[in-house]
């Protein structure tokens, strides 16, 4: 089965050539299969976040390789781009309502607009906010924001979502219940989730695999399968118990850089 993200030595250098060269990523190999939910487990700076704009092709100049279903990022250039992005802080548009964010990527993407309709009407039920479609951003509380958020990058119909510590500014109990929402969009629809957290407890919640990044510059340094049955609960001791062992391999394996 062809991976449907595959990274092989990718490496980044900020500012080659400078005195300020700084090298954010090195030697980083590994691959997602199609439906797949992973996260990457690091300290801040790492360089998880520039995974995911290389990924993204938000960050074009890189060294190494990485392939969406196989092929090169140049290839999916001059089409829509099968990759949706959710970032840690919503980034709506403050003058257009939720409908009208959902429809400004939809434009950005070249979607025809004849399908609009039902592409926002399909997320919006799907992130529990077709009753608040007309509502600015400022009359959304931050969990709100950030489902719109997520209903824009879904309205594409990616094949890959990519998230970005998407519930890192928000209280744990909102938190927890997005989390719980994500997972049954993910059954839903089956997409391949790559989900950049510092939380090991989230990971652990929500991963199939879990990648452990080093600090800077980052590299894998191990993979932890979560083998817990879905559905999970927060209040499972087994979760628990998972999350003790991430624990300690994540800070056993940066003891060690």
């Amino acid at each position: 089965m062809t991976a449907k993200i595959a990274l092989h030595r990718l490496q980044k250098v900020f500012g080659a050539g400078t005195s300020r060269e700084v090298t954010a990523l090195e030697e980083v190999t590994f691959a997602v299969a199609p439906g797949e939910f992973v996260c990457l487990l690091g300290p801040s700076g790492c360089g998880k976040s520039t995974i995911l704009n290389i990924v993204a092709g938000l960050e074009r100049r890189f060294g190494g390789t990485v392939l969406l279903d196989g092929a090169p990022l140049a290839d999916h250039r001059d089409g829509p781009r099968p990759v949706g992005y959710v970032f840690q802080e919503p980034r709506l548009l403050p003058w257009l309502t939720v409908e009208q964010n959902v429809h400004f990527g939809l434009g950005c993407q070249n979607i025809a607009r004849a399908t609009w309709r039902e592409r926002t009407d399909r997320v919006l039920r799907m992130v529990g906010l077709d009753e608040f479609r007309h509502l600015y951003a400022h009359q959304l509380s931050g969990g709100m924001q950030q489902r719109t958020a997520i209903a824009r990058a879904l309205a594409i119909d990616p094949e890959v979502l990519l998230m970005d510590e998407p519930f890192s500014s928000l209280d744990e109990f909102t938190a927890r219940d997005l989390r719980k929402q994500l997972l049954g969009i993910w059954v839903e629809t089956g997409k391949t989730i790559l989900f950049v957290t510092h939380n090991s407890f989230e990971a652990t919640f929500l991963a199939d695999r879990i990648l452990l990044m080093s600090r800077r510059p980052g590299r894998i340094f191990d993979e932890i399968a979560i083998t817990l049955s879905r559905p999970r609960q927060y209040d499972d001791p087994d979760v628990f118990e998972v999350n003790r062992m991430v624990v300690g391999k994540f800070f056993k394996g940066i003891d060690q850089e």
